[in-house]
């Protein structure tokens, strides 16, 4: 912090907008929660507080640096010519011990759980990983062999809309053989089941696109039980991208009400009376 520089309260920040919550008392001392964490709010944090003496304005060195970190798949070749290793990876040493999620062409793997593992390949497959208990923070899933293999990637994994509205639920795939039927599910169906056939999306629900660019999934005049995660997935002739790989995850919320104050000043309002 530049000396003489007045910090700015992170709760002004509109970076930070709907992001902040403040807890603790003089007792129990102070927390900052941060949620929907993005890699650009990596930096040191500062507490500071403010008395009623002459120059009692303190913070507190050398504060807490955070570092966010995203997850990523790195594929390094092994000696035999028909295996990887695969790391999920990070900028950051993570907390804890994490329990690590493998997901095979869409499909979550009950084995391993550990942040490397050396598998067999083939061009057809991609891996992504995930920490256990954030699952929808999954990595990117990648080709082991070229960048003709199987996969899905969400434009997005959160979405919060209003209820009436509509909203766009897009994601881009790419199948290794010619694809025969493609649809978009809620993830909280026991079975998947095609939204088009689903009764509760009649006359709400349409898909556009091609494989070639985004698909999306369109609904219309938003419900509050339409919030959800949804999930997209495509078949060919001799595959189907699996039903576990995490989506993205729409909440539907109530209309917002604006309620506006208006404040007179004395002089305008002798004039008013």
């Amino acid at each position: 912090m530049e000396t003489g520089v007045e910090p700015e309260d992170l709760g002004q920040d509109p970076e930070y907008a709907g992001r902040l919550e403040y807890h603790g008392d003089k007792k129990n001392g102070h927390n900052l929660r941060i949620t929907d964490l993005r890699e650009k709010d990596s930096a040191t944090y500062k507490f500071r507080f403010i008395t009623d003496q002459t120059g009692g304005r303190y913070y507190g060195d050398p504060g807490v640096t955070l570092s966010v970190t995203a997850l990523q798949v790195k594929v390094t070749p092994t000696r035999s010519a028909t295996s990887k290793t695969l790391t999920c990876s990070t900028t950051c040493t993570l907390t804890g011990s994490p329990t690590y999620i493998w997901y095979k062409n869409g499909q979550s793997l009950y084995w391993p759980t550990s942040q490397q593992y050396t598998f067999w390949t083939s061009e057809t497959e991609s891996y992504s990983c995930a920490v256990k208990g954030h699952e929808d923070l999954h990595s990117p899933a990648v080709c082991v062999q070229g960048q003709s293999c199987n996969r899905v990637t969400y434009t997005k994994r959160r979405i919060c809309a209003l209820k009436g509205s509509t909203v766009d639920i897009s994601c881009t795939y790419v199948g290794y053989y010619s694809t025969t039927s493609t649809f978009w599910f809620r993830s909280d169906k026991s079975t998947p089941e095609d939204l088009t056939r689903d009764p509760g999306y009649a006359g709400r629900v349409k898909y556009t696109g091609t494989n070639k660019g985004p698909f999306t999934l369109r609904i219309t005049d938003l419900r509050e039980e339409d919030s959800a995660e949804y999930r997209f997935t495509f078949k060919t002739y001799n595959f189907e991208w699996g039903h576990s790989f995490p989506g993205t995850t729409l909440t539907v919320t109530g209309n917002t009400t604006l309620y506006f104050t208006i404040v007179y000043h004395n002089e305008l309002q002798e004039k008013i009376n």
